[in-house]
């Protein structure tokens, strides 16, 4: 009988073994570069061909943060929504919008022509590897502008693959009460955001070397833009008090990003509508004087 008992417990332990190597081989990285070729091919199926582009850049964010910030914390924000929900993560991109920080060190400002370009063969090579919906998720603010823009020139011309942009979803309620009046680049947020994706280059102690205050030194009417905005109110490159950022407050954003951007993966998982309208929008597109009017 104890012969027996062993036998079955052996079994069980066996059986509960191999259930969770199973599992563990089921579980494939979210990292597209921490994948093999072989899984890469599993990859794209277990994601149902959505893959997400973390998009970054390389700038100042005031004396207390490192360049990489908006890069570090869209893609940390990124593989947590991914983890929640499957999907490949594609590797560090940063080849954005930045010519507003051109006089600070360290910043990495390529050629409107590159920028496009080079998203545009980013996204064609992600879609010839299976990645049928792109989700271009976007960390930092001069993209607001550029990413829009590049979904709409996807008309342009047929492609077999959508893009969606993720700009930023909304905090839920019981997010922690700020204490700076004003809160932009390198400010009580995003400080706190870095707090949780990179605590070890947070440099909090630096953060009143500058000021972060508002210059507002232009005076022109509502409705009318200019490039030179952004310098005119922040010319140090930072807007907000990064000395008021809490850990708490970073690790409720981050827990909220990541959902949303997993909540994102899920609706363009979902999603059949927007591939057929497009593919019927090229296909009238070719014959424009068919379309009843």
């Amino acid at each position: 009988m104890q012969a027996m008992s062993k036998l079955i417990w052996i079994a069980m332990a066996s059986g509960l073994f191999l259930g969770a190597s199973l599992l563990q081989a089921q579980r494939l990285p979210v990292k597209w570069e921490e994948l093999t070729a072989g899984d890469f091919v599993k990859a794209v199926e277990q994601a149902k061909g959505v893959c997400v582009l973390p998009f970054g850049i390389i700038e100042k964010h005031g004396p207390h943060l490192p360049l990489g910030t908006d890069l570090l914390n869209i893609r940390y924000s990124a593989l947590n929504g991914a983890e929640q929900e499957y999907a490949i993560v594609f590797p560090e991109y940063y080849f954005g919008q930045i010519f507003e920080a051109k006089h600070e060190p360290g910043t990495v400002a390529y050629s409107p022509r590159l920028q496009l370009e080079l998203l545009q063969e980013t996204t064609d090579e992600m879609a010839r590897n299976g990645c049928k919906k792109i989700i271009i998720a976007n960390g930092h603010g001069g993209n607001n502008n550029l990413l829009p823009y590049f979904a709409q020139s996807q008309l342009a011309s047929p492609h077999d693959y959508v893009v969606y942009i993720y700009l930023r979803g909304e905090y839920p309620p019981g997010r922690p009460a700020l204490k700076s009046k004003v809160d932009a680049h390198a400010g009580e947020s995003e400080t706190a955001h870095t707090m949780v994706s990179r605590p070890d280059l947070v440099h909090l102690d630096r953060a009143n070397s500058e000021s972060g205050a508002d210059r507002n030194r232009l005076d022109l009417p509502n409705g009318l833009y200019t490039g030179i905005w952004w310098y005119a109110k922040f010319p140090d490159h930072y807007a907000g008090e990064g000395a008021a950022a809490t850990k708490e407050l970073g690790e409720f954003d981050m827990k909220a990003a990541a959902a949303n951007i997993a909540n994102a993966i899920r609706a363009v998982k979902a999603d059949q509508v927007s591939p057929r309208l497009q593919e019927e929008f090229f296909g009238r597109s070719k014959q424009p004087l068919e379309t009843k009017q």
